[in-house]
C-alpha cells in the first residue's frame, strides 16, 4: 500500500540523514519528491537517483533556509515542476555542539536562524502555495527530543526544537480552516552527521545506548515510517499532535 501516491512532497535538508530517508522513503510511498539541500551537491544527486529508481520524479533545489526567499524559490520551483505541493517536511537543522558560558554569538544566531526561522519560512511559503490550491496538505516539523530536554552543550539548539514544536501547534489553529495539519516529529538520539562527533566517544555512546529501552540508538530510516504517517490520509484528524520517536528514551529516568 502506498500511502503518498500521487501527492508531491518537499523536503527540506534533504542531502543526508533523516532528510534524505524521508525523501526516499516518500517516493517509495508513491510521491513525487523536491528536495532542499544548503551544499553538498553530490549528495543531493545520489539522493535524487535514489528517488527516480523507485519510479518516482525527484527534483533537488539548492538554497539556504535561513534565507526567507529560499523558502519562496524553493515552493515555486516544486509548483513549477509538479504542479502542486501536498506534504512540507521540514527537517532542515544544525547543531554544533558548544558551552554555553562562551558560546560565539554567531554561532547562537545561525542556529537560530536555520533550525527556527528556515522552520518558519518553509511552513509559510508552502502553507501559502496549499491554500491556494484549497485541498488542504500535510505539513510535518522534525523537531527533537531536545523540545521536551535540556543539553548542556545545546542550549541554542534546544530553544530551537522547542520552537519549532510550539510552531506546529500554532499553525495547526491557523491553518485548520484551510485543512491543512501540522504535526511534530521528535526523534531521540538518532545517529546522523550532527552527532556524529560527539558519539565517536565510545564510553558516551555506550552510556546512550544503555538508556533506551529499545538497546541502540536510532538509524534515519527509523523515522520513515511515523513522518509517511504524519503526512499521509491516515492521520486526517491529527493535527498539533507531536510523535515522539526514541525507543523509549524520554521515559527512562532509571
Amino acid at each position: 500500500m502506498k500511502l503518498l501516491e500521487g501527492k508531491t512532497v518537499l523536503v527540506t535538508g534533504a542531502s543526508t540523514g533523516i532528510g534524505r530517508a524521508a525523501a526516499i522513503g516518500a517516493a517509495q510511498h508513491g510521491a513525487d519528491v523536491v528536495i532542499n539541500y544548503h551544499s553538498r551537491d553530490d549528495d543531493a544527486e545520489a539522493c535524487v537517483a535514489a528517488i527516480e529508481a523507485t519510479g518516482q520524479r525527484g527534483l533537488a533545489v539548492k538554497g539556504d533556509v535561513a534565507l526567507p526567499e529560499t523558502a519562496k524559490e524553493f515552493v515555486a520551483k516544486a509548483v513549477e515542476r509538479f504542479g502542486k505541493v501536498d506534504v512540507m517536511v521540514n527537517n532542515a537543522g544544525i547543531c554544533p555542539f558548544h558551552a554555553f558560558l562562551d558560546m560565539p554569538v554567531e554561532t547562537f544566531e545561525r542556529t537560530m536562524r536555520v533550525n527556527m526561522h528556515g522552520a518558519y519560512f518553509m511552513v509559510q511559503a508552502a502553507a501559502n502555495q496549499m491554500v491556494a490550491q484549497g485541498n488542504g496538505g500535510s505539513i510535518v516539523a522534525v523537531s527533537s527530543i531536545s523540545a521536551l530536554v535540556g543539553g548542556e552543550y545545546q542550549t541554542h539548539y534546544t530553544p530551537t526544537k522547542a520552537g519549532v514544536h510550539s510552531l506546529m501547534q500554532s499553525t495547526a489553529i491557523a491553518l485548520g480552516k484551510h485543512k491543512i495539519r501540522c504535526n511534530s516529529l521528535l526523534p531521540g538520539t538518532i545517529l546522523t552527521e550532527i552527532n556524529k562527533e560527539d558519539l565517536a566517544d565510545t564510553k558516551k555512546r555506550e552510556a546512550m545506548e544503555g538508556r533506551v529501552p529499545l538497546g541502540r540508538l536510532g538509524q534515519p530510516e527509523d523515522m520513515v515510517g511515523p513522518i509517511v504517517f504524519l503526512a499521509s490520509d491516515m492521520a486526517a484528524y491529527v493535527t498539533g499532535a507531536a510523535l515522539l520517536v526514541d525507543g523509549g528514551l524520554f521515559v527512562n529516568l532509571q
